[in-house]
C-alpha cells in the first residue's frame, strides 16, 4: 500500500507537530517500525523546524510526503531563505555552531539534497529506507 499527500502550512510553529503527525500516522498505518518512524518525523522535524526559522516574511510552506514500498520521500518547499542558510552550513566547518539539524537529517536519512526549483523557491528532499531488511531473494531448487 501506498500513501501520498501534500499539504500548505502557515509558516509557525504549530504547522511543525501538525505535518509531524500527519506523517506518524500514515507510517504507523502501513506498519512501519517504530524505531524507523521516529527517524523520519525527527528528519522532517527538523527541515520543517529550518523553514519556520529562516524563511523570513513568507506566509506559507509546502510539504509533500510520499511511502511507497520500502521508501519514503519527503519535499518541504518555501519562498524564503531556509534551504539557502541549510546549504551555507552544509559547507561549514561541522564543529562549529550553525547546521546542527541539518547533521542531524544527513544521521536520520537515507539521502538528503537541497536545491533551486525552477520559480526560485527552496527545495529540501530526504529519503529514508523503511526496512532495513534486505530484498527477499527467492532460491531455485538444484
Amino acid at each position: 500500500m501506498d500513501i501520498s499527500f501534500t499539504v500548505r502550512l502557515p509558516v509557525d510553529v504549530s504547522s511543525v507537530p501538525f505535518v509531524r503527525g500527519l506523517c506518524r500516522q500514515a507510517l504507523e498505518h502501513l506498519q512501519v517500525d517504530r524505531p524507523v518512524i521516529e527517524e523520519t518525523t525527527l528528519a522532517l522535524t527538523e527541515a520543517c523546524a529550518n523553514v519556520v526559522q529562516h524563511s523570513g516574511e513568507h506566509a506559507e510552506y509546502e510539504v509533500s510526503v510520499t511511502i511507497h514500498d520500502d521508501l519514503c520521500r519527503i519535499t518541504v518547499v518555501d519562498d524564503g531563505t531556509g534551504s539557502d542558510r541549510a546549504e551555507a552550513a552544509a559547507r561549514s566547518d561541522p564543529d562549529g555552531d550553525g547546521g546542527a539539524g541539518l547533521r542531524l537529517m544527513q544521521a536520520l536519512v537515507d539521502s538528503l539534497d537541497f536545491r533551486r526549483d525552477a520559480e526560485g523557491r527552496h527545495r529540501m528532499s530526504l529519503e529514508k529506507r523503511l526496512s532495513s531488511r534486505p530484498p527477499l531473494r527467492l532460491l531455485g531448487h538444484s
